[in-house]
């Protein structure tokens, strides 16, 4: 896990210091989709919204001690238990290896390989008409893009985390995460089509390229934070009952060249595959059509929240396209 650079001995400057106070739990957005600070490629950046796909957010826990200098007083919140904080580890680890295990379905799913069921696998009709499936599909899709957009917007968060603890806020989005994706690797329904079909060594090539967009996935978690992406970093900083300090971030290997390289990294791996159907061209066009629109609204909450650290950062880096820019 990389735990990120130590903060700078400066003055916040108005932007994201100022705008991204680390006991907002709706302060930042969701983790993945790169960087949210500073013009300076070395200085350090707080994590900015995912995932996501990859639209993954990082809500902060409350100390869950009282001050030494301040005791707690009728009107202070009391710590949390042992067993609530323990509850709450519990829910985060269930959380984390539900989703990693999803994850690794996943890439079976898509690829058609070694998982019992993948886009391909099921009897052609067996739902009824074409328009049937193709309906079924897109609604399973849809609801995932649906909770991924709300979810991750940090008014929902600043609601949500005042009925669950800020600490099961990201874990729970996680769980949320998960359960649409088995359902959807379970509602979904064969096409019959092949839209493509290649063998020999372009067959290897385009194989090996979905891995490589897999990998830039993963590793693009591990440059933002993996266990705080997904939520399991807050549910263990809780139980030990210490503070939560959001970590930090650096303009690093692929947010230097994309503002969103998870989302390049599924692109990669839905895209490139030898056995094109139509099955796997209705995921890929409409997680692509997701991902084109997620990263709008994301940019709009992030330009929101930090404002012109965000945009000078947009105007040297691109978003999808590793393709440097012009600097008048």
């Amino acid at each position: 896990m990389v735990s990120g650079p130590p903060r700078r001995e400066e003055a916040p400057r108005d932007g994201l210091e100022s705008r991204a106070r680390p006991d907002d739990p709706g302060a930042r957005e969701d983790a993945g989709n790169g960087p949210t600070n500073a013009p300076d490629p070395n200085a350090p950046l707080r994590m900015g919204a995912l995932e996501g796909v990859t639209s993954m957010a990082m809500n902060p826990t409350a100390d869950v001690s009282p001050s030494p200098a301040s005791p707690a007083s009728e009107g202070q919140p009391q710590p949390a238990s042992a067993a609530s904080r323990a509850a709450v580890l519990a829910y985060g680890i269930f959380a984390y290896v539900l989703f990693f295990a999803t994850f690794l379905y996943l890439i079976g799913f898509v690829g058609g390989f070694v998982v019992p069921k993948t886009l391909d696998s099921g009897v052609v009709g067996q739902s009824g008409p074409l328009a049937t499936a193709i309906l079924i599909n897109v609604l399973c899709l849809g609801v995932f893009g649906i909770q991924h957009t709300i979810m991750a917007r940090p008014a929902f968060k600043r609601a949500w985390t005042k009925i669950i603890p800020a600490a099961a806020e990201r874990s729970t989005f996680v769980l949320v995460t998960s359960v649409i994706l088995i359902a959807t690797v379970w509602l979904w329904q064969p096409l019959p089509e092949v839209v493509w079909h290649v063998e020999g060594p372009v067959a290897w090539l385009l194989l090996g390229i979905s891995f490589l967009g897999w990998g830039v996935v993963l590793a693009s978690t591990f440059i933002i934070d993996h266990f705080d992406l997904f939520g399991l970093r807050q549910t263990v900083t809780y139980a030990l009952g210490r503070e939560y300090v959001a970590p930090r971030f650096k303009e690093i290997l692929f947010y230097r060249w994309v503002r969103h390289p998870l989302m390049v990294g599924f692109l990669i791996a839905f895209w490139s595959t030898p056995h094109m159907t139509q099955s796997h061209l209705l995921f890929a066009v409409t997680c692509t059509a997701y991902i084109l629109v997620g990263v709008r609204i994301e940019e709009k909450t992030l330009v929101e929240l930090h404002g012109e650290d965000y945009e000078q950062y947009r105007r040297r880096v691109r978003g999808l396209l590793p393709i440097p820019r012009r600097m008048s």
